[in-house]
């Protein structure tokens, strides 16, 4: 093939370190800015971010060229920095050290856009862990529960 053809978009979800209800409306929408700029600095697209309190979920699309572990450390890294020069108050704020990442299909981005926009609704009925136990169910991906949350 002459040229390379991708569409690697990902659902990932990540909290606060041990679940700290730490994300504010006030900090939300510009945390979201802040991300999409540093994925967009990575040629990648921030399609849809959202959160509760105590963790986020973004949509997005890398480039190849970035892989999946350096996106999620840079977006945790930076902002995690950002957070603590806009709001010194937050010096002991951290996220988790993992991540989950999902892949996801052009035929599904709709879905998974309209489930990230609704975490406040969803988040009434299903805590974080919950919710993330039952993402690694449905993506058949293999735990140790025991490991799963810091």
């Amino acid at each position: 093939m002459g040229h390379t053809y991708t569409n690697l978009m990902v659902h990932g979800v990540f909290s606060t370190k041990r679940r700290q209800t730490l994300l504010s409306s006030k900090i939300m929408p510009e945390l979201v800015k802040v991300v999409g700029g540093i994925i967009k600095e990575r040629d990648g697209s921030l399609l849809a971010m959202n959160g509760t309190a105590n963790h986020v979920h973004l949509l997005s699309i890398f480039h190849p060229k970035h892989a999946f572990s350096d996106m999620f450390r840079d977006i945790k890294a930076i902002s995690s920095d950002w957070v603590h020069e806009r709001f010194p108050e937050m010096r002991d704020f951290a996220w988790q050290t993992g991540y989950g990442a999902f892949s996801v299909s052009k035929s599904n981005a709709t879905k998974v856009e309209t489930y990230i926009a609704r975490q406040e609704e969803h988040h009434r009925q299903q805590t974080f862990e919950e919710e993330l136990i039952a993402l690694l169910d449905r993506h058949g991906i293999e735990y140790d529960r025991r490991y799963v949350f810091d």
